[in-house]
């Protein structure tokens, strides 16, 4: 039987781990729509609901970042998978008991925020730079294929089985993974695979705790910390991460890409139930196809840089550039159509259009702290993170706020004025977003 190498088995793997992370996510959102909607709670405290989640992402961020760098992604990844299962299982979806409900997604919250930056941590040490794009690209994009699953067959459980039923399906995804990370996942290697990183002219950058000295017999170690591969970094330049112009382009974009994301993925189920009076279990496979063009793209956007910078037609700098404007640019004018269109086709269209786009401008922003600081991956990935994941409580939160005073004025929410607010905002942000990166960023590496 054919084997695969190992770091091909760990990319598939955190590939699995975002597909059954968002699957959870949009689950949650179906199922408490469909449950609050049946308990009569308004959209403000709907917002409030699907926005707690990421309170307790945006604090875990950083210290997922740390806790991966100091005992290794590959453990955080195994307890944060247990640790949200166990709660999605254990805590009742009950619209009516709120601080059960807000407990619940803080938790699942803190738990998922570990788990972003233990990936790319766990990138870091595996893939090869000229695989770095479409490896950062293919695992990020399990998100998507995760919540075109979700989209597709989750409102018939909800139909056929009750809200609850949704909680209890995602937990059993969630363990099922982490028998899968257990059983196959492993350490990096430290020696073995410095030697072939240096031969293709990679360096230590794959494996910064690693010291090494050229001898005529070829390398040769000389301290490699905290053994088995993990990356441990003994001083953090906190100061040098934080006044960094790079960085910041990478924050703004992952604020903006988050807003545009968790705005459609919490909002477009109430978009087609009540501001186009469409049934999404009448919808069919139809609904998916947002989510599903992210998949697609996000994989285009990673093998198109690779490319590009492989075949020496760009510099890393313009890569990350272009896809990065392209994407964000196309997707903010798809946002500020979507609420023209009146039909489930045009909306599916405009909304399908944006987040595919949206998915190529990862291949900019989302790898480029792996450009800029391959050393601190987890760390930068973590800070971004945080920004991006203040997106979810601004957006989420917000945009109930604008739905509930629309009630208010005694505007109908299926007024397509009421949902301009909701799209404009995200398309206004993306071309900000897009014109930081298009100044600021680059694709050398600044922290050494």
């Amino acid at each position: 039987m054919m084997k695969f190498p190992t770091r091909y088995v760990i990319v598939l793997l955190t590939f699995l781990c975002t597909c059954v992370c968002y699957i959870e996510r949009v689950g949650f959102s179906i199922a408490y729509t469909v449950a609050a909607d049946a308990a009569g709670v308004n959209q403000s405290i709907k917002g409030l609901i699907l926005s707690t989640f990421y309170y307790g992402y945006a604090v875990s961020q950083v210290p997922g970042g740390w806790a991966a760098q100091l005992i290794g992604g590959r453990l955080v990844l195994l307890l944060s998978f247990v640790l949200w299962s166990m709660t999605c299982a254990l805590l009742p979806l009950d619209p009516n008991r709120v601080k059960i409900v807000v407990l619940a997604r803080l938790l699942v919250g803190v738990a998922q925020g570990f788990i972003f930056p233990s990936i790319h941590a766990v990138l870091a040490q595996w893939v090869t730079p000229n695989e770095c794009s479409r490896s950062v690209s293919l695992a990020s994009s399990g998100m998507y294929l995760g919540a075109a699953v979700g989209m597709l067959l989750l409102p018939s459980l909800v139909k056929f089985q009750g809200p609850e039923s949704v909680l209890l399906a995602e937990a059993a995804l969630g363990v099922t993974w982490s028998l899968l990370w257990f059983r196959y996942s492993s350490e990096p290697p430290c020696l073995d695979r410095l030697k072939a990183a240096t031969a293709a002219g990679f360096g230590e950058s794959l494996l910064p705790n690693a010291k090494f000295r050229e001898t005529k017999g070829g390398l040769q170690k000389v301290k490699f910390e905290n053994g088995g591969g993990l990356v441990h970094v003994s001083k953090i330049p906190w100061k040098k991460i934080s006044l960094s112009l790079p960085v910041w382009a990478i924050v703004v974009n992952n604020f903006t890409f988050h807003y545009a994301l968790y705005v459609l993925m919490h909002w477009l189920p109430t978009y087609f139930e009540q501001g186009l009076q469409l049934s999404l279990q009448d919808m069919g496979s139809l609904k998916m196809l947002p989510y599903l063009n992210m998949f697609i793209f996000s994989n285009i956007g990673g093998v198109v840089a690779d490319r590009l910078i492989t075949q020496k037609i760009l510099s890393v700098t313009r890569t990350r550039k272009l896809l990065n404007t392209v994407g964000f640019v196309v997707s903010a004018l798809a946002l500020m159509a979507l609420p023209t269109f009146r039909t489930s086709n045009g909306a599916v269209f405009c909304s399908s259009v944006s987040l595919g786009f949206l998915a190529l401008g990862r291949a900019g922003f989302a790898v480029n702290h792996m450009d800029v600081a391959p050393r601190y991956a987890g760390i930068v990935m973590g800070v971004s993170n945080t920004v991006g994941t203040l997106a979810g409580i601004v957006g989420v939160g917000l945009t109930g706020h604008i739905l509930e005073s629309a009630k208010g004025a005694q505007m109908d929410i299926s007024n397509p004025e009421t949902w301009k607010s909701v799209f404009f905002i995200p398309g206004y942000l993306c071309i900000f977003g897009s014109i930081m990166f298009l100044i600021f960023s680059t694709g050398e590496k600044i922290f050494d």
